[in-house]
């Protein structure tokens, strides 16, 4: 059964749909690949999904020990290359202002971050760069 169902609308942009929820996505090409840059692009979902699948499996981890992630925030820079254009970097940095106290609990999740499945999904090609600011 597929996932996501997706529609071409015009002027480089799409549309997907998740299946089991209802929720739609835009995603429109960048001003420097043709398109307007009014919604996420394509490699921007990369980036975003790469950071948002860390930040899953760490609230993962820390639900199981009855600890709660709340408070994190994190901020991600894609770097494209060019010839052939495809994603060079991503940079993800993580912010937390009250961490938890347990220390091994904390790198416990900064290791769960770095093995989650999108992480482990993209080249070697795309440098993964996670700064972790707590």
């Amino acid at each position: 059964m597929p996932t996501i169902k997706s529609t071409y609308l015009e002027n480089l942009r799409t549309t997907s749909e998740h299946l089991q929820s209802g929720t739609k996505i835009i995603t429109d090409a960048p001003v420097d690949n043709n398109g307007k840059g009014e919604a996420f692009s394509p490699t921007d979902l990369v980036a975003s999904a790469l950071a948002s699948c860390m930040v899953t499996i760490m609230g993962i981890v820390a639900q199981r020990k009855g600890e709660d992630l709340k408070g994190l925030n994190w901020e991600v820079t894609k770097v494209m290359d060019s010839n052939p254009r495809k994603i060079k970097e991503i940079i993800i940095d993580f912010s937390w202002e009250q961490p938890l106290e347990d220390h091994k609990l904390v790198q416990q999740l900064k290791n769960a971050a770095k093995t989650c499945p999108v992480a482990l999904s993209l080249s070697q090609d795309v440098v993964q760069t996670v700064n972790f600011n707590f």
